[in-house]
């Protein structure tokens, strides 16, 4: 599962990416720093995780991960292959969500690539360049399928009704992930790899002075166009989130709680970007070890055991689950087990977020 980290050039995109992965990716005060992507697998934070490390004492604890990737900042034009255009593009279509980073900091030491800081068309900037590149590939296959149509089929009939659907509203400047598709809509979207239909968050990189206050101006603005999208914002400063970065876990603790916060904002970002993703954590637990496993939201339990091997999905019996919540409240899988709170489900069972499993297969 991978999550692009897209913003105009100059906006924070690799010091956020340096300080989420410590990879030490190029962050230099010029366009296209970033040409080819870095890519950074991130631990996803999760407290119940130390939960049941403390209360099964393993020799091992293992936390579930989310690919970041740092994509090529992008300039206007991108779509017609302006600057890194087309390979900007081409990486973004190999991600299943977006993060754009969004300038609403000021600093005359760091270089805006239009001249003055103005969030808003920042995003239009780069939901236009993604929108006329959707458009692009949504034309050239309406001229395949117009072909295909005069033979009277009716498949391709309907295909050519719902490019058409497609084509009017990309004209009128939406996204596609703004748009209620149905079945043969959303096969389309699949086919052609639209990239304004991919889930986004946009995370607004404020100045250091902001952090911890109400927002400014600017975050504001993007809240209010990202409620338009019912999509989320994350605040950070991109510039203290490296500096936490380099501290070791004590130290970055002390720092967080000095500035009255709870929680670091990568913490926030990779929760968010988690949540965009449509994924949620099973747990395995035992004296070997403790681990948290991805699978996304409607996963079926064999889908589930199939993360931990594929022998255990091709020969899943069922699956002994208790819930998180009912495992802490009895103190120990035992208790959970004399109070009827471990289930035994079978093949059908779709997995809940933060279910603690065992499952029975055979070969």
């Amino acid at each position: 599962m991978k999550l692009g980290i897209v913003g105009l050039p100059n906006v924070g995109k690799s010091t956020l990416f340096n300080a989420l992965t410590k990879a030490g990716a190029g962050a230099e005060n010029y366009p296209f720093c970033t040409i080819d992507p870095n890519v950074g697998v991130v631990n996803v934070p999760d407290k119940r995780l130390e939960v049941l490390n403390d209360m099964y004492n393993p020799r091992k604890k293992t936390p579930t991960t989310i690919e970041f990737v740092d994509i090529a900042g992008l300039v206007k034009g991108a779509s017609k292959g302006e600057g890194l255009g087309n390979k900007f593009l081409a990486h973004i279509r190999e991600v299943e969500a977006v993060a754009q980073v969004v300038r609403c900091f000021t600093d005359n030491n760091v270089t805006h690539v239009d001249g003055d800081i103005n969030p808003l068309r920042d995003i239009e900037i780069i939901n236009t360049e993604l929108i006329l590149a959707d458009l692009s590939a949504v034309e050239r296959r309406m001229a395949k399928t117009s072909k295909m149509a005069k033979s009277g089929e009716k498949e391709y009939i309907e295909e050519l009704q719902e490019l058409e659907l497609l084509q009017n509203s990309l004209e009128e400047g939406k996204n596609i992930r703004q748009l209620d598709l149905g079945e043969q809509g959303q096969r389309l979207v699949k086919e052609l790899q639209l990239l304004s239909a991919k889930p986004i968050i946009y995370i607004a990189n404020i100045d250091e002075g902001d952090v911890g206050t109400a927002d400014n101006e600017m975050v504001s603005q993007v809240r209010k166009h990202a409620a338009g999208e019912n999509a989320r914002v994350v605040t950070i400063s991109a510039k203290i989130e490296a500096d936490i970065a380099e501290l070791d876990e004590e130290e970055a603790g002390l720092f967080l709680e000095e500035m009255g916060l709870k929680e670091s904002g990568l913490d926030r970002v990779i929760t968010a970007g988690y949540e965009l993703l449509d994924l949620i954590t099973f747990f395995t637990a035992g004296e070997k070890e403790v681990r948290a496993w991805t699978v996304r939201s409607g996963s079926s339990a064999p889908e589930a055991a199939g993360k931990i091997h594929t022998d255990m999905q091709r020969g899943f019996i069922r699956a002994e689950v208790v819930s998180y919540d009912d495992l802490i409240a009895s103190g120990s899988i035992s208790d959970a087990r004399e109070k009827g709170l471990l289930r035994l489900e079978g093949k059908e069972y779709i997995m809940q977020d933060g279910d603690v499993c065992y499952f029975r297969f055979n070969v």
